[in-house]
């Protein structure tokens, strides 16, 4: 026997429909509907109709095999075979993270496709494998950010079991596993909670339309919703950690911030499961609070993104000053973001028009919270043509070896280490012809405000925009990709093994610079990172003699207090 139950506090009926027949449920308390039903199993397809709607899906359903507008089928969660008993869990604060989009990781873009390449990963050197969100959304394909049913596993990803095996497999491979979730807003296509109840608020806005409702009235269940949903990832699916997006646009004047709330409760289950849970934020505010224990008055996140280290190492290394790069470029704001994280922390933000943030204090601060990263599918995806930073192989090895000897938690993007030429663009695949159009011609009058022709930024509804996003993984055989790929794996074996490049100290890190932007030595411990940023031959100073080549990109020679290297090249040296 099992019993159904769905939340509808406005609803006068509520009736549970499944493919042989209606049956009416049963009001019990606080809004929430129940009926027993002894047949009722594994893979039983069912659905709700509130007060004599058309038959909608559970906002909890975990399976949607006919797309997000059809019915939901049961799923037990405990019918898997786990095999990771001696898996012990793993701190995300230092680890290697790899964000990758199964969608376009491997051809197939399908889980069990993706878990071929898990020995890859991890003889690489990662240590966190980084999902982008998988919970079910309109189509084929898509980024996944518009996803509706956000306990559902995609089903062409290969659904629930699919992802089970996956962590599982991961697991297996020495591999933790990140899930991107997102509970500041749902997608447009099949979202059908309204009808059940007051999941969203006019009271706040954000820019996706109405807030997701965590302070009006009916919000305690809203909440419970999604904390649910976030416990449920660890407990059923084995995660390791949960990547929460854009948490500024929650917006929550509850005494109890839904963070705080989402912290707590992953603390104790974290107790519970006897392993390490993570939580980290996508943050747009600046704030330390974010990362800073809830005891405090913090938000108890485990860790944050930090988006002005990438502005300021892309602005560096590419020239690029528009847009949110116009505060960004001068060597002296890479030096602070490398050592203060923020660049803006109570300074004015151009970009935004007023003064943001709020400082960082390295006495109590680690960079260890924060991810540090080249790239990622916001800073790619997000521009016009969807391309990755246009670097020389030299410049790659430069920002790999900048990020993986910072004192912050690395990051890398799919396709990153080898210098992947494929470029990673805006796809949807709406079977709505108003909403496609829609999608269509507001990415393009978007750019057009930047100068771009609107013929020239891809229609996200093309199949070939989604394929063009595809990582080649033919170019592992090409000679440029090769030599960038064994940078990355010599950059990330050597960080492992050595604790002064493993030290988050944020205080324990000097930058010395060109104040024309031609060269940047950051000193870690003995070793001296040199970096000429310059197309030409350099002879870059140093704070000591330098005794010898840990390892290079490019031919270097060690002089007096100095290092030459040729245009476009990196160095770490002992001193």
């Amino acid at each position: 026997m099992y019993t159904f139950s769905v939340w509808a506090p406005n609803a006068s009926s509520v009736d549970l429909v499944l493919r042989d027949g209606v049956l009416p449920m049963d009001s019990t308390t606080d809004g929430w509907w129940e009926r027993k039903v002894v047949e009722a199993h594994h893979d039983t397809d069912y659905a709700f109709s509130v007060d004599g709607s058309d038959p909608l899906p559970d906002p909890r359903s975990a399976w949607q095999p006919n797309g997000v507008s059809g019915f939901s089928r049961m799923f037990d969660p405990d019918r898997f075979e786990w095999t990771d008993d001696n898996w012990a869990g793993r701190d995300v604060h230092g680890s290697v993270f790899y964000e990758l989009h199964i969608g376009t990781f491997t051809p197939e873009g399908t889980l069990d496709a993706a878990s071929e390449n898990l020995d890859y990963l991890a003889v690489l050197g990662v240590e966190v494998v980084s999902l982008l969100p998988v919970a079910a959304f309109p189509g084929v394909h898509g980024w996944g950010y518009d996803g509706v049913d956000l306990y559902a596993v995609h089903h062409p990803y290969g659904g629930p079991e699919a992802l089970q095996r996956f962590v599982d497999r991961c697991h297996d491979a020495g591999l933790a596993v990140c899930l991107d979730v997102v509970y500041n807003h749902l997608g447009p296509s099949g979202n059908y909670l309204s009808s059940f109840g007051p999941y969203f608020t006019d009271k706040h806005s954000t820019p996706w339309g109405p807030a997701v409702n965590l302070d009006d009235t009916g919000s305690t269940e809203v909440r419970r919703w999604i904390c649910d949903n976030a416990l449920r990832w660890f407990r059923d699916f084995h995660f390791d950690a949960l990547r929460l997006d854009a948490v500024h646009a929650l917006v929550d004047d509850s005494p109890t911030h839904l963070l705080q709330q989402l912290s707590t409760e992953t603390a104790a289950l974290s107790k519970e499961l006897g392993r390490p849970l993570g939580l980290v934020a996508e943050s747009d505010l600046n704030d330390p609070r974010m990362i800073e224990a809830v005891s405090a008055g913090g938000m108890g996140m485990t860790a944050q993104w930090s988006d002005d280290f990438h502005h300021a190492l892309h602005a560096l290394l590419t020239g690029e000053r528009f847009g949110y790069y116009v505060d960004f470029g001068d060597p002296a704001v890479f030096a602070k973001t490398l050592t203060r994280v923020f660049m803006h922390d109570g300074t004015y933000s151009t970009f935004r028009g007023k003064t943001w943030g709020h400082q960082i204090d390295p006495r109590k601060h680690q960079g260890g919270s924060f991810l540090a990263y080249t790239a990622n599918h916001d800073q790619i995806g997000n521009r016009a043509l969807g391309d990755r930073p246009a670097l020389t192989p030299g410049q790659q090895a430069i920002a790999a070896a900048l990020v993986l000897t910072s004192p912050y938690t690395p990051m890398l993007f799919m396709g990153e280490e080898w210098g992947a030429s494929t470029p990673w663009r805006f796809f949807t695949d709406f079977d709505d012809p108003e909403l496609a159009d829609a999608v269509r011609n507001g990415r393009r009058q978007e750019f057009a405000e930047f100068g771009w022709d609107a013929e020239e930024i891809p229609d996200p509804q093309d199949p070939e925009t989604w394929r063009s996003s595809v990582l080649d993984w033919s170019e592992l055989d090409e000679a440029p990709h090769r030599e960038v790929l064994a940078w990355y794996r010599h950059l990330l074996t050597f960080r492992a093994r050595m604790p002064e490049l493993r030290d988050d100290r944020l205080d324990s890190v000097q930058v010395a610079f060109d104040p024309a932007g031609n060269w940047v030595v950051v000193t870690r411990g003995s070793l001296r990172v040199v970096a000429n940023l310059a197309a030409e031959p350099a002879e870059v100073p140093v704070d000591e003699v330098p005794t010898y080549v840990v390892m290079s990109f490019g031919a270097v020679e060690l002089a007096d207090r100095a290092v030459r290297l040729p245009g476009h090249s990196v160095a770490v040296v002992a001193v």
